[in-house]
């Protein structure tokens, strides 16, 4: 009884923080959205990606934890890694949580093509005119850590290869 209780809680707990989410972006994109907006767009969320708990990157949207966010627009955001593993390290991120880029679906193509033209224009923004490397990491073997997809601009050295 008191695990069913846990697990209705978590799931009644990341559907709010979903409604949330979609609640600030459509803020974000200066609409406002009504009650039966959110839900629809919760609905279609779901069937799209199914739900799954709120990621950091959720609370780096929402400003519920702070970052050094270098671009943002109503599509994404950039902001610097707190772990760079080279002197520009910084990632892009969608407002709207898309697991991992294997789960992605066809209609996503804009806002994914969306994401690389943000990380082209940050990098020259961080005169990375030099290069720089993009990294996707994905599901357990590509070493994803969190399941919200992000791109990894990293640049300001020399790039090694193989990477991994």
């Amino acid at each position: 009884m008191y695990l069913r209780h846990i697990l209705r809680t978590q799931f009644i707990g990341s559907r709010v923080a979903h409604l949330n989410l979609v609640h600030r972006v459509c803020r974000a994109q200066r609409q406002l959205c009504t009650k039966s907006d959110e839900v629809r767009l919760a609905e279609e969320a779901s069937k799209k990606y199914g739900f799954s708990a709120p990621t950091i990157f959720s609370k780096v949207i929402d400003k519920s934890i702070p970052a050094d966010i270098i671009y943002e627009d109503d599509k994404c955001l950039a902001f610097r890694d707190i772990n760079p593993q080279a002197p520009v390290h910084f990632l892009v991120i969608p407002r709207l949580p898309i697991p991992r880029i294997s789960e992605a679906k066809d209609d996503d193509a804009e806002l994914l093509g969306h994401l690389l033209v943000v990380a082209r224009n940050v990098a020259k923004q961080e005169s990375l005119n030099e290069g720089y490397r993009v990294v996707i990491n994905d599901g357990k073997h590509g070493a994803q850590s969190v399941y919200h997809l992000h791109i990894h601009v990293l640049g300001g050295r020399q790039m090694k290869w193989p990477p991994g």
